[in-house]
């Protein structure tokens, strides 16, 4: 069995990492270069970096900030934030990011999948998907969440898959900085949807939650920013518990 992987996720505004609670109340978590190296040494198995605010601010993610996270950790590392051209995950790819993740861009223009895919390998291309369940329907949110469209993130998910990505990484709104856990049903059922592997976002609040996410939600990485960030779950001890449950981690 593959070993499920934990991800902290460094959310950059202005030059640094912060965390809110369901997309807004944005508040100060620290340097994310310093952050990227901490975690790489704490044994994290994956890096993702958001630039939250590049598509909203019509700009280009940080390519220095890159670089410095870059020459700083030894683990896999995944880019995101106004990503919207082949030209633009050259760029990243070359200042040293791993994989690059893509979200409005995708919806705005879904042959864009086809096309980093294409040019550089499916094993780079992370679609991120920001949902919110109304009444009984997920759907997809763009721009940090701030815009709803008109696509069920299941429906979505499906397309990104057919369309060459290499991994889907799913943030429940609903549960987001709420620290209550993942959406893990929607979560199983993307897992039993498609082949290619999802990341659970938005809810970790507990170790329990990771175990379930891992069970319940079929998950096979999962991502957190504020527990990490502020020192509320270690990751080592977070992993020593996930092995205890039997789930399969790197150590």
């Amino acid at each position: 069995m593959l070993t499920k992987r934990i991800v902290p996720c460094l959310d950059i505004k202005n030059g640094r990492t912060v965390k809110g609670v369901n997309f807004v109340d944005l508040r100060d978590a620290g340097d994310p270069v310093v952050l990227a190296k901490q975690y790489a040494d704490l044994g994290a198995d994956e890096l993702v970096f958001l630039d939250i605010s590049a598509t909203q601010e019509k700009r280009k993610t940080m390519h220095d900030m890159v670089l410095k996270v870059a020459e700083q950790v030894n683990i896999p590392f995944t880019v995101g934030g106004g990503i919207s051209s082949v030209e633009d995950v050259d760029d990243l790819l070359h200042c040293g990011a791993d994989k690059v993740s893509i979200n409005s861009s995708a919806v705005k223009r879904p042959e864009l999948i086809n096309e980093l895919s294409d040019k550089f390998g499916s094993q780079c291309i992370v679609v991120a998907i920001d949902a919110k369940k109304i009444g009984e329907e997920w759907i997809v949110h763009l721009a940090g969440g701030t815009i709803p469209t008109d696509l069920n993130l299941f429906d979505w998910a499906k397309e990104v898959e057919e369309r060459g990505a290499g991994e889907i990484l799913f943030t429940s709104m609903n549960h987001d900085g709420t620290k209550a856990g993942f959406a893990n049903e929607a979560l199983a059922k993307l897992s039993e949807l498609v082949n290619i592997p999802i990341i659970a976002s938005g809810g970790a609040g507990t170790i329990q939650h990771f175990a379930d996410t891992f069970i319940d939600g079929k998950a096979d990485a999962a991502l957190a920013a504020s527990v990490f960030h502020f020192g509320e779950i270690p990751i080592i001890e977070l992993k020593e518990e996930l092995k205890k449950h039997g789930i399969p981690v790197r150590i």
